[in-house]
């Protein structure tokens, strides 16, 4: 063999090593509905899935599918790593979701109504209702529907109306003449956002089941021609236009943030249409009409046998009281260290506390703010808020706060997607207890979770921190896992005073201690630290990193765990949705895995470790390994410094690795399979297995 022969070394940015953004997230959804299909999941819980999906399936069109189209028309030739142009994206994306829309359909008809009605739970068609049955619904049409409804014939001085994005309409076919001897054929009917979409027959006058639904398009159905008094109505089919919805604000050209976001809210329900549901019932001519009307091609049509918005019939789960039929119900563990000392600040004193939701409760977090509110010792709090939520107890105290007279300062993110109206809302409920608002940088969502108290003792000033991986959200921290982390460490409470000094000032970027920020420091940190670890594998050290994460799109992390593994690097990923990575390509990420875990909670903590040659390091983040994380948005990435607490980290991420219920493998060809337990081995589901843990030691 030539020794002088050099390898070429490989081109890390070919387009076949890496898996298109929107057709992963396909694939995340895939992956949900599958859930609905598990029977060892129970029946109730198996519907919330496939509304899950569905909903998550509504988003995914509003924003990602808009994006593309977008793309589409003001660069028709550009393309991502993957090498696909808008236009491919959109052929695809057709495909896949067609499939997933049928299935979606297929798992409601075929699998969960009959195994639904085996357990008494039955959704009613109107050729399956009874004469006493008959009669309440019509009653009911008379009592509750008629006054509310308003059809619209559609004619020369009545155009088509606009119809609000994701709401339930109807297309009906008319023959005769009305008192003005008007026909021109068609109306539309557009079904109140209020009413519900599934009705509970009421056992005593229908003699009933306990569990008997009919859905308010059947009884619309049923019923229609009440509106049209001397007609004849030939055709009901309901229809469903999903519409743009990502919003846009010209960053340079605010002058008021929350002005410009009021602005762009008002027309989120009237954005550019991007799907059509109809009843597969409907006649052609009328697809027809209303593909037209739309202006949209037959790809973006889904003919659905069913409900049109699938997302609404989760309202049945919380209408059958049947516990047998959803997951057992556990109160979630509080840390020994909590529980013996009421005085949160001494606790914390002692040493840093990790809470580990929802396993471990959030109370934790409303009672720092709580104590700070309450205690004279307390001069300032400083907050950042993503999401809050309704009648949020985290509010309650910092305005308690505000009112006692204490410094509080709250950075809102208008922009959270969705909640822009609540953000609002409560930016001017703090604003009227005379709290602090910002609305942190324009250009920058303000993404980090932390929480600052500062309090005088004695002759000191300390400042206490909680950094957190998810929300300051009750009811989300009780679905989805997420790390917190309280802390005194002098160093770190610095680095989030002049994080936050940052978001309610002007200055020059501040060097900070521990904390990795974006879009200044977080991004070089990471894949310094990656570039560590090929050095120490070069070297023929152990090495290896471990990331958990909602997504990995960043093509230059993405390209710097392909040298990892070229190097020998152990690389395990932990990826709940979107992954752009193949793993498994022959010299490139064969020294990948790349698994997702669907369960009980959202995986949503982002977790990176790195194994320094023995000198472990573990960082918990705000932060996905995405374009917008790393340089559009504040995020923070923070060490946990204590050995015990990072040990703990460490074993959960090794039981997820281990995981053989839950976890799916993804394939080199973009595909996940579901790891399903052997007959030889253990079943093992890390979920469980760490709120066990937890509740054992509670």
């Amino acid at each position: 063999m030539d020794m002088n022969v050099t390898v070429e070394p490989i081109d890390l940015e070919k387009p076949e090593f890496y898996i298109n953004r929107d057709l992963s997230l396909l694939e995340f959804n895939k992956r949900v509905l599958a859930q609905a299909k598990n029977e060892a999941v129970p029946l109730l819980e198996r519907l919330n899935y496939l509304c899950i999906s569905c909903s998550n399936l509504d988003e995914f069109f509003e924003v990602r599918v808009a994006s593309v189209i977008q793309m589409a028309a003001i660069d028709p030739k550009a393309t991502g790593p993957d090498g696909l142009t808008p236009k491919e994206q959109l052929e695809q994306i057709s495909i896949h979701a067609h499939k997933l829309v049928a299935e979606q359909y297929q798992v409601l008809n075929e699998i969960l109504i009959p195994e639904l009605e085996a357990e008494n739970i039955r959704f009613i068609r109107r050729h399956e209702w009874s004469e006493a049955q008959l009669k309440w619904l019509s009653s009911y049409f008379n009592d509750e529907l008629l006054p509310i409804l308003t059809p619209v014939g559609l004619d020369s001085a009545h155009p088509f109306p606009r119809i609000l994005n994701k709401s339930l309409n109807f297309i009906i076919s008319l023959t005769g003449k009305d008192a003005f001897g008007r026909n021109s054929g068609r109306a539309i009917l557009q079904a109140p956002r209020s009413l519900p979409r599934v009705i509970q027959l009421p056992v005593d006058e229908t003699q009933s089941g306990p569990a008997d639904f009919v859905f308010l398009s059947s009884i619309i159905h049923a019923f229609v021609s009440e509106l049209f008094n001397g007609m004849t109505v030939k055709g009901c089919y309901q229809f469903r236009v999903t519409r743009n919805s990502d919003f846009f604000v010209d960053d340079d050209a605010i002058d008021d943030l929350l002005l410009a976001v009021q602005g762009e809210l008002a027309m989120r329900n009237y954005g550019d249409e991007v799907r059509l549901e109809i009843d597969a019932a409907c006649p052609d001519d009328t697809v027809n009409f209303l593909l037209a009307h739309f202006e949209l091609g037959r790809d973006r049509l889904f003919l659905v046998d069913g409900p049109v918005n699938l997302n609404r019939i989760q309202e049945v789960n919380n209408l059958v009281a049947r516990p047998d039929l959803k997951f057992a119900p556990f109160k979630p563990s509080v840390p020994p260290q909590l529980r013996r000392n009421k005085d949160i600040f001494a606790a914390i004193k002692r040493h840093d506390i990790l809470l580990h939701h929802p396993f471990e409760s959030f109370s934790p977090v409303v009672e720092f703010l709580r104590q700070a509110a309450a205690a004279p010792e307390v001069l300032a709090i400083k907050q950042t808020l993503y999401r809050a939520g309704a009648d949020s107890p985290i509010v309650a105290a910092l305005i308690k706060a505000a009112r006692a007279g204490k410094v509080v300062t709250v950075v809102i993110e208008l922009r959270a997607r969705f909640d822009e109206k609540a953000n609002i809302d409560l930016a001017s409920k703090l604003q009227e207890a005379a709290v602090h608002v910002v609305y942190g940088v324009v250009g920058y969502k303000t993404h980090a979770k932390m929480c600052l108290v500062l309090r005088r003792e004695g002759k000191e000033l300390r400042n206490y921190v909680h950094l957190g991986t998810g929300n300051y959200h009750p009811k989300t921290a009780q679905l989805y896992t997420d790390y917190g982390l309280f802390s005194c460490n002098k160093e770190l409470g610095e680095d989030v005073r002049r994080v936050f000094a940052q978001l309610t000032s002007l200055g020059k970027v501040t060097k900070l201690n521990k904390l990795l920020q974006s879009p200044f420091t977080l991004h070089k940190g990471i894949l310094e630290k990656i570039e560590r670890e090929i050095t120490h594998a070069k070297n023929g050290k152990p090495a290896k990193i471990i990331i958990q994460v909602n997504a990995i799109v960043e093509e230059q992390s993405i390209q710097a765990l392909y040298r990892a593994s070229q190097a020998g690097v152990d690389v395990k990923l932990i990826v709940r949705g979107v992954c752009c990575l193949r793993p498994g390509i022959p010299g490139v990420s064969e020294n990948i895995e790349v698994r997702a875990i669907i369960g009980r909670f959202l995986e949503h903590a982002r977790i990176y470790a790195f194994a320094n040659d023995g000198n472990q390091e573990v960082y918990a983040s705000s932060a996905d390994l995405m374009n917008r994380n790393m340089f559009r948005r504040v995020e923070i990435c923070f060490p946990i410094e204590s050995k015990r607490l990072s040990n703990r980290i460490l074993h959960d991420l090794d039981l997820y690795l281990k995981d053989n219920t839950q976890a799916w493998l993804l394939q080199p060809d973009g595909r996940y399979l579901q790891l399903l337990n052997t007959s030889n081995e253990e079943p093992l589901q890390a979920q469980s297995l760490i709120l066990n843990e937890l509740q054992a030691s509670s």
